[in-house]
C-alpha cells in the first residue's frame, strides 16, 4: 500500500476531529457551547446558544471537513474517497481533541456527500430543510435525510461503493442521534430555537 494513503487517511481523521463549534464559539464569542442547550458542538446547538452569526461558519467548516477527507484521497479512486469521507465523519463524531467525543456528523456528512454526489447532497439537503421548516426539529430532519441517502444513491445510479457509503453514513447519523430518537418518541425533543444563557 502507498504510504501516502495512510498519511492522507490519518489527515482525514485529524481534519474531521477539529472541533469547529468549540473553536469558533470560544475564540469569537467567548462561549463554550458545550455548557448550554444540548451541549453539542455542532451548528444546531451553536445556533441555539449564540445565533446564526456563529452557526453558519460552524456549519460551513464542518461541511468542509467532510469534503476535505474525500479530496485528500480522491486520486486513489472511489473506494479511497469513501474511506476519506468516513474517517472525516469519525473524526467529527469521535474527536481525538475532545477525548473521543464530538458532534453528530450531519454537516460533515453533507460535505462528504457534496464531494461524492452533489445531486444526492442537494436532494437530501432539501428534504432536511423542508422537515426542519415545518417541525423545527433538526434531529428529525437529519435522521430522515440520512436514511434516504443510500436510497437516493441507488436510484440516481451511483456505484455500489457509494450506496454502501450512504448506508454506513446513515448508520453513523442514526447512532449519534439515539438520544434524540428517544426524546422524539417521548415528545420532548429540543426544537431549533434560541435559548438564553444563564
Amino acid at each position: 500500500m502507498d504510504i501516502m494513503v495512510i498519511v492522507y487517511a490519518i489527515l482525514a481523521y485529524l481534519i474531521g476531529s477539529i472541533p469547529s463549534g468549540l473553536i469558533i464559539g470560544k475564540i469569537f464569542f467567548n462561549t463554550d457551547v458545550r455548557q448550554y442547550g444540548s451541549k453539542n458542538i455542532g451548528a444546531t446547538n451553536t445556533y441555539r446558544v449564540i445565533g446564526l452569526k456563529a452557526a453558519l461558519p460552524v456549519f460551513l467548516c464542518d461541511a468542509l471537513k467532510g469534503a476535505a477527507g474525500v479530496v485528500l484521497l480522491s486520486s486513489y479512486g472511489p473506494m479511497y474517497m469513501i474511506l476519506g469521507g468516513i474517517l472525516a465523519m469519525m473524526g467529527h463524531n469521535w474527536s481525538i481533541f475532545l477525548g473521543f467525543k464530538g458532534g453528530r456528523g450531519v454537516a460533515t456528512g453533507l460535505g462528504v456527500l457534496i464531494a461524492l454526489s452533489p445531486l444526492v447532497a442537494l436532494i437530501a439537503f432539501l428534504v432536511w430543510g423542508v422537515i426542519v421548516y415545518f417541525t423545527k426539529l433538526v434531529s428529525l430532519g437529519s435522521i430522515i435525510a440520512a436514511a434516504l441517502v443510500p436510497i437516493l444513491m441507488y436510484f440516481t445510479g451511483e456505484s455500489y461503493w457509494f450506496v454502501g457509503f450512504g448506508a454506513l453514513a446513515a448508520l453513523f447519523v442514526i447512532v449519534r442521534h439515539w438520544d434524540n430518537i428517544k426524546r422524539l418518541l417521548a415528545g420532548n425533543e429540543l426544537k431549533v430555537e434560541r435559548i438564553k444563557k444563564d
